[in-house]
């Protein structure tokens, strides 16, 4: 496992970052993994029951698991954050407020505006500024790869607007959720200069990232994490 730390989440009591491949059905589980790789109680990785929703879980002192595709906190000591395979992981942080975010955007979230909702229940809850939010988009399947139904590529469309995040071959429609995404942020008055976005196709770099459309099959998971010291 290596980690790609986002250019634009850069402080020294702040540890962001991206991983390769990191979760297999073979065993190897991420917390362990992480606290010691970071030296953080396994007991402090927090990540949701992922079930592609757009439900945000703002984190305070209760650490169960719930069904939620978003975690927002102002807590310390505790990485938060999201596994995919393909989807896109996004980190969010307000260095201002003392925010951080993790969301995991794959084409039902970007349907339903997940990333513009945990925007929202950040200014809602924690009273941010989007123009104080940073956004990191991480390594997912890009435009290059990831083929779509005509119903999805319109769906996507309808909750982005206007953008280069599509292009039809023939019969094919093919889209792009990592710049959906990003779009969709700058909808929301994030500055352009506040998000960094990574070139990497899961797709194209089986030996690099699991990738659920190279495999066919559920066969293991990177992620997106971020956490406040």
């Amino acid at each position: 496992m290596q980690f790609i730390n986002p250019a634009n989440i850069l402080s020294s009591d702040v540890k962001a970052f991206f991983t390769t491949k990191a979760f297999n059905n073979g065993g190897i589980r991420i917390n362990d993994a992480l606290s010691e790789e970071f030296n953080v109680l396994k007991e402090n990785v927090y990540l949701p029951i992922q079930k592609h929703t757009n439900k945000i879980h703002v984190l305070d002192h209760d650490d169960e698991p719930v069904v939620a595709d978003a975690v927002i906190t102002d807590r310390k000591h505790t990485l938060i954050g999201v596994l995919v395979a393909d989807c896109v992981p996004i980190l969010l942080y307000d260095g201002k407020r003392r925010v951080i975010g993790a969301v995991h955007a794959g084409w039902r979230g970007t349907t339903e505006k997940i990333l513009k909702e945990a925007i929202k229940t950040m200014q809602e809850k924690f009273e941010c500024s989007p123009k104080d939010i940073s956004v990191a988009l991480g390594p997912s399947i890009r435009l290059c790869s990831y083929e779509v139904g005509e119903d999805v590529k319109i769906a996507v469309q309808q909750a982005t607007g206007v953008g280069d995040y599509f292009h039809q071959k023939g019969y094919k429609h093919f889209v792009d959720l990592s710049t959906a995404n990003k779009i969709q942020a700058l909808s929301m008055e994030v500055p352009r200069e506040n998000i960094w976005q990574s070139d990497e196709c899961t797709f194209c770099n089986p030996e690099k990232f699991y990738s659920y459309r190279y495999a066919k099959e559920s066969n293991g998971r990177q992620g997106g994490f971020i956490g406040m010291w």
